[in-house]
Formats: C-alpha cells, structure tokens, sequence
C-alpha cells in the first residue's frame, strides 16, 4: 500500500467514524467534520480509491472497502489509545483529542505499544 499522508490518515478516520455513527459518509459531511471545504474532500476521496480504501459512486456515499476498515480501525485505535493516554496524565478531554489527533501521525510503532502497555490496553 501507498504510504499515507496524515491528511488522508484524517479524511479515512472521519469516514469510518460518520459512516459508525450515521450509518454512511457523504462529502458535506465529511467536510463539515474536518472543516474543511468539499473540493478537498472529494481530491482526498479520489486518492483514497486509488488505494483501494474507498468506493464511490459519482456524488454518492463513500463507502470504505474492507481494506479500507482495517486501516480506519487502525487510524481510530491509535487515536483513542493517544487520547486515553493524555487523558489518564491529566489532560483535558478537548486538549486531549487535539494532541492525540497530531500525535497519532508521528509516533513510532515501539512508543505506541509501549504507551499501550503503559495504559492497560490490549493491541
């Protein structure tokens, strides 16, 4: 696969989550989410199908494929795990999620099992 920008690391986190949420993801809302405008969305939607993370019809809903879940789920773990983490130091929730979401894109695979360890948490 591709290497991933923390870009479309963001774009894919926030699909999954809406589509969990609302049961499915469209540009508008994905763009609202990230704050960002749809043009982006779509130039972000159109990598990520070229990796084979997505599908989409033509203004349709986007749909992540199964390949695609795993690396969301993946995305989404490292970020709740970062979270809990600041969290449990005393952080803020809203610092917390912040830090976490810029933290998730830089730290290695060591630090991030041991700040699991650390935690409790399971891989």
């Amino acid at each position: 696969m591709d290497k991933m920008t923390q870009s479309l690391e963001d774009y894919i986190e926030t699909v999954y989550i809406l589509s969990l949420e609302k049961k499915s993801a469209c540009v508008r809302d994905v763009a609202k989410s990230l704050g960002v405008k749809m043009p982006s969305v779509v130039k972000a939607v159109h990598e990520l199908k070229k990796m084979g993370l997505v599908d989409q019809e033509p203004y349709g809903e986007i749909e992540l494929t199964v390949k695609g879940k795993r690396v969301a789920r993946m995305v989404l773990n490292r970020h709740t795990l970062l979270r809990a983490f600041l969290e449990k130091l005393g952080v803020s929730k809203k610092i917390a999620d912040k830090d976490a979401c810029l933290m998730e894109h830089i730290l290695s695979a060591e630090t991030l099992d041991k700040i699991r360890t650390f935690t409790g948490g399971t891989k």
